[in-house]
């Protein structure tokens, strides 16, 4: 006869693994520079449970606050361009740095134009954002179908219209595409939005045949600024004023943008899914990132990077951004990604 024992049966609480564990996600933000990285968001929590949570007033149109912010916006771009004609040349650096920024503040006017947050008059917002991104050489409709389409798809693995990582098989189908893909990604990625401009607003076969109207007429009014507004410059300041005058703060205005929308939704932890796998409150909450740049950046810019309620909903104006950026850290905080312009991944 076999001898037996009784085992008695306790229950004790399992010890979280380390990858559950704050300290986890405490070193993964300490080794990517971040300040905080947010846990996974469950999977049963949905983008209405979170907006649920929003004050109403941040929905809220003030065409005061609107105006005040393209007053802003035209007197910070207008003080530039002087800095730019005083400065010597050991400081058009600097002058040419102020008025890049300047000049994706007057993007973020054209921005909240087309997602209807600027005005409650929608041929004012269409004027108005048309008329913003023609310094840019932006075509205001393209990009607005586009920009909607990254909204809905945002972190999606192939249909995202920003940034998303390059596939394996893409990677190795081509020793030139290699190249250029690392050039890009590498000394080149400060003005990676060039190419996504030129990319995905000027062909037509981009868009559905509803939107090629809007579409030429975009086309015509920046050609339009192209054939009257670049040989002016010339005439009245030479080539060297174009570069000067224009091209360079264009080429800061760039600048930004790559850095805005690279750390907008690019970090090691945030996956790009398939669309049958993508999860929209764990894309635009968990997948979005929070940072915060110098204090003349967060407001020649309108607090664009106070990304995650925009994310969350893009019908909040950029002025009550901050505020329900802190509603979404009283209510979600731990699941939320939260960055500093020098962070060093």
């Amino acid at each position: 006869m076999r001898s037996t024992r009784t085992v008695q049966a306790v229950a004790v609480p399992a010890a979280p693994s380390f990858a559950d564990s704050a300290e986890f996600w405490k070193h993964l933000a300490e080794s990517y520079g971040f300040r905080k990285i947010g846990e996974p968001l469950p999977g049963n929590v949905t983008l209405k449970d979170i907006l649920d949570t929003l004050p109403k007033r941040v929905f809220e149109i003030d065409n005061v606050k609107a105006w005040k912010a393209v007053l802003k916006t035209v007197t910070s771009y207008a003080l530039g361009l002087f800095m730019i004609s005083k400065a010597p040349w050991y400081l058009l650096p600097f002058a040419w740095a102020w008025t890049g920024t300047a000049a994706t503040g007057v993007f973020v006017i054209g921005h909240d134009c087309a997602h209807k947050t600027f005005s409650k008059n929608k041929l004012v917002e269409d004027i108005v954002g048309t008329l913003a991104f023609l310094p840019l050489i932006y075509p205001y409709e393209p990009w607005r179908f586009k920009h909607d389409w990254h909204h809905a798809r945002t972190n999606m693995l192939v249909e995202d219209t920003a940034w998303h990582p390059v596939r394996e098989e893409e990677f190795d189908s081509s020793p030139v595409l290699r190249k250029a893909i690392i050039f890009g990604y590498g000394p080149f990625r400060p003005w990676m939005s060039i190419a996504h401009w030129l990319i995905w607003h000027f062909d037509l076969k981009k868009f559905r045949p509803n939107q090629i109207q809007r579409v030429k007429i975009s086309w015509a009014c920046v050609f339009g600024f192209m054939a009257i507004g670049w040989p002016l410059i010339i005439y009245k300041a030479g080539i060297m004023g174009w570069i000067k005058f224009w091209l360079m703060p264009w080429l800061g205005y760039h600048f930004c943008m790559s850095t805005f929308t690279m750390m907008h939704h690019t970090a090691p932890h945030i996956p790009f899914k398939s669309s049958d796998e993508w999860n929209a409150a764990q894309a635009q909450l968990n997948g979005t990132i929070h940072c915060d740049y110098p204090c003349w950046i967060e407001i020649l810019c309108h607090d664009i990077n106070v990304h995650i309620p925009h994310h969350v909903s893009a019908r909040i104006p950029h002025y009550n951004l901050r505020v329900a950026h802190e509603s979404l850290q009283e209510n979600w905080g731990k699941y939320m990604n939260e960055a500093t312009w020098n962070c060093v991944w």
